[in-house]
Parts: C-alpha cells; sequence; structure tokens
C-alpha cells in the first residue's frame, strides 16, 4: 500500500522506535492491538467483501479466495487468503523469472513502471482484478488472517518458500518477525524503490519495531488507500 514520499521520510519513522527493545509485553500489546482493529475492520468492511465476494465469483470462473502458502514468524508456512484477481490455472514461470531476476539485482528484470514483486501489465490478471489490485482491496482477506495469528497489521512482506529461498543472508532477520499487511517499505514510495530498497526496509523495520512505529506506519497506511497501491 504505497504512499508516493521522499526517500527521507522513511528515516523519521524508523527513528520513531521504541526506547527498549521490544519484549513480551510489548509483543502482546501488538497482537492485542492487531485483534482489536482487524476485528473493528471487518465489521466494517463486512459488506463489501461480500459484494467482492460476489463480483469475483460472477465475473470469472473460479473461487473468490485465493489461497497460497506463505512464509510467517520463524520462517513457518501458513495459508495466506486474497480476494482472486487472476485467471485461474496459470503459469507462473513469468512472474518467477521476474522476481528471481529482482532479488538477483538485475533491474532489467523489471517490465516498465510497476509494483515490486509483481508483473506490470500482467496478462494473468482478470480486469476486476486489476482493480482489486491497485485498490489494495484484493487484501481485505488478510485481516482473517491477522485474526488467526498468522499476519499481523504491520510487518514484513509475507514471501512464498521460493522466494525465500534466494533471499540472501543479511534480509534473514525479516522472519523474526509475524509478517504485515502492510509494512514499512509499502508506505515508503513503494513503486519507486529498488527491490533491495525494499528488502533493506523490512529488516529497518525488524530493528526499529515498536508500537509508535507500528501507528505511524498505519496511520500513514489510509491515504495510500486513497490514493491507490497496493502493497
Amino acid at each position: 500500500m504505497a504512499v508516493e514520499e521522499k526517500e527521507p521520510a522513511v528515516t523519521d519513522l524508523a527513528e520513531r522506535k521504541e526506547t527498549t527493545a521490544p519484549g513480551r509485553g510489548q509483543d502482546a500489546v501488538k497482537r492485542a492491538l492487531d485483534i482489536v482493529l482487524a476485528s473493528v475492520l471487518i465489521a466494517i468492511t463486512g459488506p463489501l467483501l461480500l459484494l467482492l465476494w460476489y463480483l469475483v465469483r460472477s465475473t470469472s470462473a473460479g473461487p473468490a479466495f485465493f489461497r497460497q502458502e506463505r512464509l510467517g514468524r520463524g520462517m513457518r508456512p501458513f495459508t495466506m487468503l486474497k480476494l482472486r484477481s487472476m485467471y485461474v490455472g496459470n503459469d507462473d514461470r513469468m512472474h518467477r523469472a521476474y522476481v528471481t531476476g529482482m532479488l538477483a539485482g538485475r533491474q532489467e528484470a523489471q517490465p516498465r513502471v510497476g509494483a515490486l514483486f509483481k508483473l506490470a501489465d500482467d496478462p494473468r490478471v482478470t480486469p476486476l482484478g486489476a482493480w482489486l489490485r491497485r485498490t489494495s482491496l484484493d487484501e481485505l482477506p488478510q485481516l482473517i488472517n491477522v485474526l488467526r495469528g498468522d499476519m499481523s497489521l504491520v510487518g514484513p512482506r509475507p514471501m512464498l518458500p521460493w522466494e525465500a529461498r534466494l533471499l540472501a543472508e543479511p534480509f534473514r532477520p525479516r522472519f523474526t518477525v509475524k509478517p504485515g499487511i502492510t509494512g514499512l517499505w509499502q508506505v515508503s514510495g513503494r513503486s519507486r524503490l529498488s527491490m533491495r530498497r525494499a528488502l533493506e526496509l523490512d529488516v529497518e523495520y525488524v530493528l526499529c519495531r515498536g508500537i509508535l512505529l507500528d501507528l505511524a506506519i498505519l496511520a500513514r497506511t489510509v491515504p495510500a488507500l486513497f490514493r491507490g497501491g497496493a502493497s
């Protein structure tokens, strides 16, 4: 969920860290915040989610929800939920080649200007799915993942297992916390960042994490929804 900000704003956000290292008490507060806010958001967006469920089912063949294995805290696998934005039965070799190239630092692997980890003008995406992605509404079901405890509202991007196998060692600390629906790089000019910088910001979040930083990121995510841009 991207906000068009200049990079110095990233430093400002990251400097809002807690005075002490996160402990069990802070983890408990973060979990409580996740449960309360996710419950409220589900209650508010429930009718919209039902409408989107119907639209996805009625505009293309296949289930309304897309389920995919991702890696959570400690690299434990979990099933992440999204509203389906692609046609069923697609070949993901093109996407794998693109992400592999980006993780290897080959900037030419990115076709035109698009979202990191996502192909620009992906032919696998349905017309409705393109709009869902642009508005981030495809991610609403991840609030269920938050309630389950698989994810947090704020954290690093949940990675695919094959992506994690390509990840360099300095980026491994991102797996010491739960992945999030939004995070530091998503509100820091995501479409203008290199993939390496996005991964660095995930690690920066882990090192600087705290309730104040989470609240700052959540506050900047809200206007991002109205400007367009998904995580």
